[in-house]
């Protein structure tokens, strides 16, 4: 008996039990609309109720097909569940039924059982590539495997971050059923599959949206990366959420995570979004929805959503390793242990105080009521290697004993770890910005990136800016595949598999119910931080950034974790040396 899930789509191509396929598109702008399918004559479509367009053909899964609009115009679907070639072209007709999963029983796993794996997946060689790197993934201890954007761009190499047809995997990294293969064998391995999804703006290259339904951006305000969707509108709020329900039901992703919400201007979807999810997945089924929120707003994790990325740890890890202060690490480099302590002891380190960085403006709201588990913590991720001029690496940064240190605080505390891949190898490669784009638009992004690291220091227009990477090379996206460090891949790999044994065995069975009970800073590197877990046992993490020794309370427990010998008895005694991380956990009364 075939194992087949599908997710029923109220537009694009859908096939029926007859044979045909019923085509439904939203053109308010348009008075006519035709179908063409290649190898057969036009039909005209009719309009219905709200600006849409209905019609059936006798074609089956594998049939090429676009709409043609009142100027001659030919566009691909914006529901397209595949695509011939690229975003310009003809749309696929794609049969859900066509897969047969292996492992149809799986439900998921708990959401304090994650330990998250970021990566791209065009570095990997695509979904059969990434596939091929599950087993060793699932032997690190990683139970998560996040997959950075891959609805259809244009081009055959992106970051992710310029799709324009969200409903349909790019191409380059393979079919829907790869993808399929892909979830299934991960699945198989009792691996969770997250997917990155980009809601708050199209790409610049092959977006036809505005073509024929205008309304579906506003004309009122904007976003960083181009016009604002108007998610006012019924028809836009259900085009994004059916997106959700379709990559969680019809590929079966264990996860979704939402970039930049902060740019959709109407908060209230996601909810409205959220809870849709929260109706529609079978009993059972464990899945988890995941923010990233420039505003540190902790209502969204009161509901419906898992947690967020917790972009201010983040920050604060790194003006602490590097010292850095360009951009919005302005607002970390004071007092940096101070605001480690907030960050692990109450999630946001930004709670509705003032930013520098923002003129004075204040950011965030109060969110020590959350579970530690509602925030997930990284040294390194995508927006944060490639948004720097050349995509450099902690590796290359910071002395590998202080960053060891760091990642036994990462991957030792109760909030979620999020790895980024290389890491666990003490990768050298760069992650850089890529894409491939031609004549004006690559110009334009080319000389974009030159002006955005202007400001930056050593990056003065005529100084630096001229040798940052150009996007549209090859050999820019070539330099991005992993390259394990030579000298300290091999130990780095080790560290990573040791620390996720002991998260595993020791930490995990004790994270539902875990509250943080505090945590205390010395400056400028160090804290102590202290969480009650759900037994009632007490997790300790003493952790020294910093290359100089430190004065702490005194701290006790039964060792969990040190790294370097002597260190949990100098720390009961009231001193940590420099990079440093202890971890204890006192037993429950």
């Amino acid at each position: 008996m075939k194992s087949q899930f599908v997710h029923d789509l109220p537009f694009g191509a859908s096939l029926l039990p007859s044979g045909a396929t019923r085509f439904r598109f939203w053109a308010p702008a348009q008075k006519h609309v035709s179908l063409e399918i290649d190898g057969a004559s036009p039909v005209s479509m009719t309009a219905v109720d709200g600006g849409w367009f209905e019609a059936e053909a006798p074609c089956a899964a594998g049939a090429r097909y676009h709409y043609r609009l009142d100027n001659g115009v030919a566009v691909p679907d914006p529901g397209s569940r595949g695509q011939a070639d690229d975003v310009h072209g003809a749309s696929l007709v794609v049969d859900p039924r066509g897969y047969d999963w292996r492992h149809p029983e799986w439900r998921g796993r708990p959401w304090h059982e994650t330990v998250l794996y970021e990566l791209h997946p065009g570095a990997f060689g695509g979904f059969a590539g990434v596939q091929a790197a599950l087993p060793v993934l699932a032997e690190l201890g990683v139970t998560a495997v996040e997959l950075m954007p891959i609805n259809d761009f244009p081009g055959r190499r992106n970051w992710g971050y310029d799709g324009v047809l969200p409903f349909a995997p790019d191409r380059s990294y393979g079919t829907p059923e790869e993808l399929k293969a892909l979830i299934d064998a991960a699945h198989g391995l009792g691996l969770m599959m997250f997917l990155d999804v980009v809601y708050n703006h199209f790409g610049p290259d092959g977006n036809y949206l505005s073509a024929y339904a205008p309304a579906f951006f506003r004309d009122d305000i904007s976003t960083p990366w181009g016009a604002a969707i108007d998610f006012r509108r019924p028809e836009v709020r259900r085009y994004f959420t059916q997106n959700a329900l379709y990559w969680l039901q019809e590929y079966r992703f264990d996860g979704l995570r939402f970039d930049a919400v902060h740019a959709i201007s109407e908060a209230d979807w996601l909810d409205e979004m959220a809870a849709a999810v929260r109706r529609s997945i079978e009993p059972g089924r464990h899945v988890h929805l995941v923010l990233e929120h420039d505003g540190n707003v902790a209502d969204h994790l009161r509901r419906d959503f898992d947690a967020q990325w917790n972009d201010d740890a983040h920050h604060v890890l790194h003006a602490m390793l590097t010292s850095e202060k360009d951009g919005y690490y302005a607002d970390y480099a004071d007092r940096p242990a101070t605001r480690l302590a907030r960050a692990l002891s109450e999630g946001f380190v930004y709670q509705g105080d003032p930013s520098a960085y923002r003129k004075g403006e204040a950011r965030g709201t109060p969110s020590s009521d959350l579970s530690p588990t509602s925030f997930v913590l990284f040294l390194q991720n995508h927006d944060q290697i490639g948004n720097r001029p050349f995509g450099d690496r902690l590796t290359s940064q910071v002395d590998p004993d202080r960053l060891e240190a760091a990642i036994a605080l990462q991957l030792l505390c109760p909030h979620v770890p999020m790895i980024f891949m290389g890491e666990e190898d003490a990768s050298t490669s760069p992650f850089l910005y890529f894409t491939d784009h031609t004549g004006d638009l690559a110009d334009a992004v080319r000389e974009g990136r030159r002006r955005e690291f202007a400001g930056f220091e050593g990056f003065a227009p005529g100084e630096g800016t001229s040798s940052i990477p150009d996007p549209n090379e090859p050999a820019t996206f070539e330099r991005s595949r992993l390259r394990p460090d030579a000298k300290h891949g091999t130990a780095r790999h080790r560290l990573y598999r040791e620390l996720l044994r002991i998260r595993r065995e020791t930490l995990t069975p004790r994270l539902e119910g875990a509250r943080s009970l505090g945590a205390s800073a010395v400056e400028p590197s160090t804290v102590v931080a202290r969480w009650r877990l759900g037994d009632g046992a007490t997790l300790v993490i003493a952790c020294n950034l910093g290359s100089e020794p430190a004065q702490i309370e005194r701290v006790q427990g039964d060792l969990l974790y040190e790294s370097r010998p002597g260190a949990a008895d100098a720390a009961r005694g009231g001193r940590m040396a420099g990079a440093t991380t202890v971890a204890l956990v006192v037993p429950a009364p």
